[in-house]
């Protein structure tokens, strides 16, 4: 039994995997998009008609402009890289949602929300379009399609786990058992949360670069995310999320080579 379910993990692994086209590498693939987006799809229009969604403002439509700039700037991308047809399946939205909550959000397949909250310390359209860029970085790169495939791994290690020291006394079970939680989530699945965070800040760096935003401002915004948590933020190594530091340095380090992506595609001025 136990060497069933080993067996199985490792097949998981080498049998469901796919490429991310912006780093070559290969993702978590367990559930197919074709079981994901029309889920997300459903998820998002139920999001939508039980809150407040902003229309017909200067803000509701910025964010569709500013949307709709970075997905089409995806798309120079992707063709431009031999990824032509890689968002058949997506359908681009874009909604400004009546809510103090400073976040925005992108699901599967492109569907995006962004909370009035946060329009105060992106503070203009360039500070929209960095966040714009990380959100819609998120879906190109699939990782809500990686964290599924991460979690249900998650549940098949529990159970190997637990079928492994099932004989022995119940002390023993229950410190294995803390043990394999404490240890896979901060020791894997923060960690694996937190290199999604990284790899969409780099990519939506380029993005709005891409679409001609301005990839200095990233970190100012940033800067004014970090303001305005007040540095109440937990440790690093105990968040999904990189910390603020971090993300500005990354970023800072990284709008050269934005600015040398853009240029490629004939942008070299920048809103």
């Amino acid at each position: 039994m136990k060497k069933s379910i080993v067996s199985i993990c490792v097949a998981l692994l080498f049998i469901s995997c796919a490429t991310n086209p912006f780093t070559g590498k290969s993702t978590l693939a367990l559930v197919p998009n074709s079981q994901i987006l029309p889920m997300a799809f459903q998820q998002y229009n139920q999001f939508l008609g039980e809150n407040k969604v902003v229309k017909g403002t200067s803000d509701a439509e910025m964010i569709t402009r500013v949307g709709q700039r970075i997905s089409k700037a995806s798309e120079r991308w992707l063709n431009a890289n031999g990824y032509q047809g890689y968002l058949k399946d997506y359908k681009w939205e874009y909604n400004l949602v009546d809510d103090k909550t400073v976040n925005a959000w992108c699901m599967p397949g492109g569907k995006i929300v962004f909370y009035t909250g946060i329009l105060p310390i992106a503070k203009d359209e360039t500070g929209i379009a960095a966040v714009m860029g990380h959100e819609v970085a998120h879906a190109l790169a699939n990782h809500g399609q990686q964290r599924m495939s991460a979690a249900q791994i998650q549940q098949v290690a529990g159970v190997a786990t637990a079928v492994a020291v099932s004989g022995k006394d119940d002390k023993t079970q229950q410190i294995v058992g803390t043990a394999f939680g404490l240890g896979s989530q901060f020791g894997v699945m923060l960690p694996f949360s937190r290199s999604h965070e990284t790899e969409a800040d780099r990519i939506g760096l380029q993005l709005m670069a891409i679409a001609g935003y301005n990839p200095d401002e990233a970190a100012n915004l940033w800067r004014r995310m970090k303001a305005n948590s007040g540095g109440q933020a937990p440790p690093e190594f105990m968040s999904t999320h990189p910390s603020s530091d971090t993300r500005i340095n990354n970023l800072t380090a990284w709008a050269p080579a934005a600015r040398a992506e853009a240029k490629k595609f004939g942008v070299t001025t920048f809103k």
